[in-house]
């Protein structure tokens, strides 16, 4: 039997499905079959890194039956990236292949993918068509665009359909209709296990964690970090990392102590890892639609971790030869860990189960059943009218001759109900919040714009004094060099594990101020503790009092408000005979740093015992409430107190009069003082508590025209112009600042706002005191079997 196995992706950039391909094509030829891989092939050069974000392609000769169709690129799709032939001489190429030789089957794998796979479905004449379907996705926009196209006309085309999965047989049936058969992916399986989980002799020894897969969000990577970090805490453990290397992961990583990143290996020492782990964590998001890696670990006779995800489901049988946890939970995947690092017999029995269940996989068995397959599809009737063949030569009908099954509506895989209630995703909240209030944004300057005209606005801006800006830009700059002495004086007298120098202080001052000013959350203030806390040394222990730190700076920015208040108050009569207003605007700092100080004593952990729940959440507010107060030791300390204090208060006056010459360089210093200047930088700090959007642009803007115009009767032209230098001169000060720190720290902005988003601590709770039994709907507490 001549077979074709026909792939759209790149040979030399290989993943799940060229490897798949590759076992397939040596299975079959040792069944006697004559086998030809028509696949693109990208040379070694750096066109081919060009046009793969970087990335090299790997250095394989090509093999004695592959025909090489062209060069790939590499596109996002599906969380990950797929190397995909998209020129025409890649697809004449393909063409030409299929019409020089007479295939018996022409075996296409991902027959959706463009550009080969789709073209293949239509070009072949003469062959039987069988397809294999490996992905998984609900994505209505890509798949209903597909079927738009015709796809499903095209897939009537095929004489059988495989799918790797009923993950993958879902997507298929769903959008494009027809009948699946299911065969997995196949695995090298050996006779005897040679993995190391499933002796459970080293009950001391640490837990051998892998993981294999690329740095890309869908694989979840950055959940498993977060667990690491959390679960070396509790047990000895090392994270061997495959895939990813240093720098990829440098970014989501506060401590690297117990990692190893290998980045790309070979197949060899990928299989020696995988022998070599005890067991394989497998994290991914979404996206799965089989998991040749979990058949690998199985064939190595080593258990995994994997998220709850369909396709996944397909491979781990939950308990016997793994655990299953929520996707995107790092505290239960620590927890899970945590379990088979406690429970060396567990492991190894699992270890037992997850050998015996490679089995299934093995590829002696999926090529027989593909065979089988092939040989169904090579005596499927020709059709009997040519009406009928008409129909089936243009997928009008199904080649299979079989009746017609239309796409249909499938129930999501997803176990929504299995699972309790879950919080909206943060970040899909994030989201939504950020789209509201841009377009809010958008319509109150279309709202002012329409009212005002943009005419008089320019014509503001056109008219400003250009030296009066740069002046005004100076004292800005200026300003955030005071911050940074402030904030050193107060790192100074606080118990980090290496004393700050005034450096470390600048550059996370540095840094955050432009994090805050290019993102839509108040992304800068943890970034900044973030990049002070790595320059000190032991990052996870030294990030809280950091961060009590910068609750010390907020007091004293409190203060500097309530200053602001007073003279904006009382520059426009507001508080006349209301002394006893501004006393408490002025007492509000002093408040709430007795609250931080007092409430660790006021309320003692003996008192939260009664309610467990209530136990847990005040007893984590009481220790943060003591870490916070290691970083308010400054006020213990006469002189580094009255040097922040100095220093902040100055960076704040020296804002206020930058605020001043901006409303001088528009001529608006005769209508609008010092009170206004005051003014206006105490209401843009205050609407950037909850920021809307980056540098809560629009709300700025707004917070100036309100003030100017509502209190100072300026003109909204010359308000909105205000609005925009002002914050033209922050950003642009932000830039100046917070480039070159960048620059000297060797960070990008997109490292600093990965570390930034996953720098959250994960904390295990302890260990219950007797281990108790543990029943399927508590698969994963964290008490040790017995």
């Amino acid at each position: 039997m001549r077979i074709a196995l026909v792939s759209p992706y790149s040979w030399t950039y290989p993943g799940g499905v060229t490897r798949h391909i590759e076992a397939l094509a040596a299975e079959l030829q040792k069944m006697g079959c004559d086998v030809s891989i028509l696949a693109p092939f990208d040379p070694e050069d750096s066109l081919a890194t060009r046009l793969h974000r970087g990335a090299r392609p790997q250095p394989r000769a090509p093999a004695e039956n592959l025909i090489p169709l062209g060069r790939t690129i590499g596109l996002p799709a599906n969380g990950a990236v797929s190397n995909l032939a998209m020129t025409p001489s890649a697809v004449l190429a393909l063409r030409a292949a299929l019409r020089d030789s007479a295939y018996d089957v022409v075996h296409i794998h991902d027959p959706v993918a463009p550009l080969l796979g789709w073209d293949a479905t239509c070009s072949t004449r003469g062959a039987a068509l069988v397809g294999t379907f490996h992905t998984y996705s609900e994505n209505r926009l890509t798949n209903g665009g597909a079927a738009l196209l015709g796809a499903g006309r095209r897939m009537n085309r095929l004489h059988a359909r495989i799918a790797v999965s009923e993950a993958a047989a879902w997507t298929a049936a769903r959008f494009f209709g027809g009948r699946y058969t299911i065969i997995p992916n196949g695995v090298h399986v050996e006779a005897q296990p040679t993995g190391q989980a499933q002796s459970g002799a080293e009950p001391d020894a640490p837990l051998r964690i892998l993981f294999i897969g690329q740095a890309v969000a869908r694989k979840g990577l950055p959940v498993l970090l977060s667990a690491f970090e959390a679960l070396r805490d509790h047990v000895p453990a090392t994270l061997t990392l495959v895939g990813a290397n240093t720098q990829e992961i440098a970014p989501m990583l506060l401590d690297d102590h117990g990692v190893r990143a290998l980045g790309k290996v070979s197949e060899q020492q990928k299989r020696a890892e995988l022998e070599r782990a005890q067991v394989l964590c497998a994290p991914s998001l979404h996206g799965e639609s089989f998991g040749m890696v979990l058949t690998e670990a199985f064939a190595a006779a080593t258990p995994v971790v994997a998220s709850d995800i369909p396709g996944y489901r397909d491979v781990v049988r939950d308990g016997v030869d793994g655990l299953l946890v929520a996707p995107g939970d790092p505290l239960e995947l620590a927890q899970a860990l945590r379990r088979l690092a406690l429970d060396a017999h567990e492991r190894a029995r699992m270890a037992r189960a997850a050998h015996e269940r490679a089995q299934r996989f093995a590829w002696p068995h999926v090529a027989a059943e593909v065979l089988e397959v092939y040989e169904r599809s090579l005596v499927v009737k020709v059709p009997r009218t040519r009406l009928r063949a008409t129909a089936v030569r243009y997928g009008l009908a199904p080649a299979d001759l079989l009746p017609r099954v239309p796409p249909r509506r499938l129930e999501t895989l997803q176990r929504a109900a299995a699972r309790p209630a879950r919080r909206v995703s943060p970040r899909l909240g994030g989201r939504v919040v950020l789209i509201a209030a841009s377009l809010a944004a958008l319509a109150l300057a279309a709202f002012v714009f329409q009212r005002v005209g943009v005419a008089p606005v320019i014509a503001s801006l056109v008219a400003s004094s250009p030296g009066l800006v740069a002046a005004g830009l100076a004292l800005m700059c200026a300003s955030m060099i005071a911050r940074g002495f402030a904030w050193h004086a107060i790192l100074s007298a606080a118990p980090t594990w290496r004393r700050a120098k005034r450096r470390d202080a600048m550059q996370g001052t540095f840094i955050g101020v432009l994090m805050s000013s290019t993102l839509p959350a108040r992304l800068g203030e943890p970034s900044r503790a973030l990049i002070v806390a790595r320059r000190l040394g032991r990052a996870r222990e030294t990030l809280p009092v950091v961060l009590g730190t910068m609750v010390s700076q907020t007091l004293l920015n409190l203060l500097a408000l309530g200053i602001l208040g007073s003279i904006m108050f009382s520059s426009i009569d507001l508080f006349n005979g209301h002394e006893r207003a501004l006393l408490a605007v002025a007492l509000a700092p002093i408040a709430a740093l007795l609250v931080v100080f007092l409430a660790p004593v006021l309320v003692p952990a003996q008192a939260l015992s009664r309610s467990q729940r209530l136990g847990r959440l005040f007893s984590g507010a009481r220790a943060s409430l003591l870490r916070v107060r290691d970083g308010l030791r400054v006020f213990r300390d006469p002189y580094n107190a009255a040097l922040a204090l100095a220093t902040q208060l100055a960076a704040w006056g020296l804002q206020l009069l930058s605020c001043y010459l901006l409303l001088a360089a528009l001529g608006l210093s005769d209508r609008a003082g010092f009170g206004a200047a005051a003014a206006v930088l105490f209401t843009v700090n205050a609407t950037a508590i909850v920021p809307a959007t980056p540098a809560n642009v629009g709300v700025f803007q707004a917070a100036c025209v309100a003030v100017l115009v509502g209190a100072y009767h300026v003109s909204t032209a010359d308000a909105l112009a205000y609005g925009i230098i002002l914050q033209a001169v922050e950003v642009l000060t932000a830039l100046l600042m917070g480039m070159p720190a960048l620059v000297n720290e060797g960070l990008s902005w997109r490292e600093v706002r990965l570390r930034t988003m996953h720098a959250t601590p994960v904390k295990l709770p302890a260990l219950p005191a007797q281990p108790r039994a543990v029943g399927r709907g508590e698969r994963h507490s964290t008490a040790p079997l017995s």
